[in-house]
């Protein structure tokens, strides 16, 4: 609900002058830290055999041996299993504890077939024998959630669909294997984006973000396999309206759902607004801002503070600009009263005995000011309704993003993302996709340094990387390499996660993801 309490004005100096002469300034920075970085980048790494914590490829096959004798019913191999489960957690705790870095986590899809016997537990012995001591589960995503369907009250369809199994929760199941390993297993779900049915629900048209055209993003110039640096097989992203009530109520289910089965922490995806393409990519006019759903419109709308003001928002968001004839109209119906007026706006009283023509720029701007800060305020607003479920039960919560999804671009232009990251609260884990791909580490340290620079005092920084050890992926340096480079740059982060387990285990993932369940 919108807060006449709230304060625009310190949201500009944050968000339109921080984008404005501080990034001016922080050019200078990113081109001294890049030399820094391709400094680090060039130096030669000592060869890497064995990473961290991982156990030996003989150790790996010993145990799966075992979890396959067990599965067979072999008495004995069950109890050499179990034990042997046991030691090395206890051996993965001891280890990550003394080595760099001390969380080390791996995003993960599941599918219905984990569901079989032994399924879960193979994927988390593998997890845990490539030394990682955290897993990050995908909870929702393709407008599909990781819910029972006995169980599952919100608007989108359960991963597992298959008759018989409509009270398996393979989440809870996820969770307790996961720890069983001594694996802290988050739950992470997309926020903004709802998925392609749910954009299709008649009964959900009007929680839909839209543009000036009144397009949803499916409509608009938007091409989704370009939205993301790293494709995650969510082809159909649908965004919605942040300030739509309905929106929030239907995510605060999932939300619920999820949290009542206890995960050791919840990550928000998608914290965002879907990025055009083209020129779109980058908003210089307010037509390009998914302002244009009613709820977006009447909390704008409210921000105003006399008729004056409301008079030209309304305006400027209808026609793209004020006019001075707009002004001299919008001056004779209100004569009584001032400065157009909205909440931020603290309008310098000497201006007021400037010509017409001489104010409507100075206005024309500050509407645009408004308007950008607008859409970026409803993505925090979100954000802090998404994590309250979480919150209220004491699990640690994250956002994941992209550390350019709040830069200005030229000459008043914006990411059309307008992810206000470095407002997201440092109470919450930061999770940048630091994957960028320029065949050294050069660009990826340059995104963890703007990070760092904006990030508040005691903000748990924890970058996720792209890529497979041992091999370069898609112009990106091997995992090693790249941690390396971090560990060198920035040693005080002590976590850092990679996308994805399916990049690592390609074979398996693709028989999990068709298999049929007997």
């Amino acid at each position: 609900m919108f807060n006449p309490i709230w304060k625009l004005k310190q949201y500009f100096l944050t968000f339109t002058r921080r984008l404005g002469y501080f990034y001016r300034f922080f050019l200078v920075g990113v081109l001294t830290n890049s030399l820094v970085s391709a400094s680090i980048a060039s130096q030669p790494l000592p060869p890497q055999t064995h990473m961290a914590c991982q156990l030996s490829v003989e150790a790996s096959q010993q145990k799966e041996s075992l979890r396959i004798a067990a599965l067979s019913g072999n008495r004995e191999a069950q109890n050499r299993y179990k034990s042997l489960v046991a030691e090395n957690a206890r051996q993965l705790q001891e280890c990550r504890g003394q080595n760099w870095p001390r969380n080390q986590a791996i995003w993960l899809r599941l599918y219905p077939c984990d569901l079989r016997p032994g399924g879960l537990s193979e994927i988390m012995d593998r997890i845990v024998d490539k030394g990682y001591n955290q897993v990050y589960v995908e909870v929702f995503y393709d407008a599909q959630v990781l819910l029972p369907q006995a169980e599952n009250n919100t608007p989108w369809q359960s991963v597992v669909k298959s008759p018989g199994l409509e009270r398996a929760d393979l989440l809870a199941q996820a969770i307790q294997t996961g720890r069983d390993r001594g694996l802290k297993v988050y739950a992470w779900l997309f926020t903004m984006n709802f998925g392609y049915a749910y954009a299709q629900r008649p009964d959900r048209q009007s929680v839909l973000a839209r543009n000036g055209l009144g397009q949803d993003n499916l409509a608009a110039l938007y091409n989704a396999a370009a939205d993301e640096e790293v494709a995650k097989g969510d082809d159909a992203k649908a965004f919605i309206d942040p300030y739509n009530l309905q929106a929030r109520e239907d995510y605060n289910k999932l939300v619920q759902a999820v949290v009542k089965r206890k995960p050791d922490g919840v990550l928000f995806d998608y914290v965002r607004y879907p990025r055009s393409t083209g020129e779109a990519s980058v908003a210089t006019k307010v037509q390009e801002l998914w302002l244009y759903s009613e709820a977006t419109q009447q909390v704008l709308y409210q921000r105003a503070m006399n008729n004056k003001g409301l008079a030209l928002i309304r305006r400027f968001l209808n026609q793209g600009y004020i006019t001075v004839g707009d002004l001299a109209e919008v001056d004779a119906m209100y004569p009584e009263e001032g400065e157009p007026l909205w909440q931020g706006r603290n309008p310098d009283l000497s201006k007021n005995l400037l010509a017409l023509q001489e104010r409507q720029p100075i206005l024309q701007q500050e509407l645009w000011e408004l308007s950008v800060a607008h859409a970026a305020q409803g993505v925090l607003d979100f954000l802090a309704s998404a994590k309250s479920p979480a919150q209220q039960q004491g699990i640690p919560t994250g956002a994941v993003f992209f550390p350019g999804g709040n830069r200005a671009v030229g000459q008043g232009g914006y990411d059309s993302r307008i992810q206000p990251w470095d407002r997201f609260p440092s109470s919450m884990e930061w999770h940048p996709m630091v994957y960028k791909a320029c065949n050294d580490t050069s660009c990826i340290l340059e995104d963890l340094q703007r990070v760092i620079s904006l990030a508040p005092s005691g903000t748990q920084i924890r970058p996720a990387l792209a890529g497979d050890w041992g091999r370069s992926v898609s112009n990106r340096p091997p995992l090693e390499v790249q941690m390396q480079a971090i560990r060198q740059f920035a040693p005080q982060i002590d976590t850092v996660s990679h996308f994805a387990f399916s990049w690592q285990e390609p074979e398996l993932d693709r028989e999990r993801k068709f298999c049929q369940i007997k």
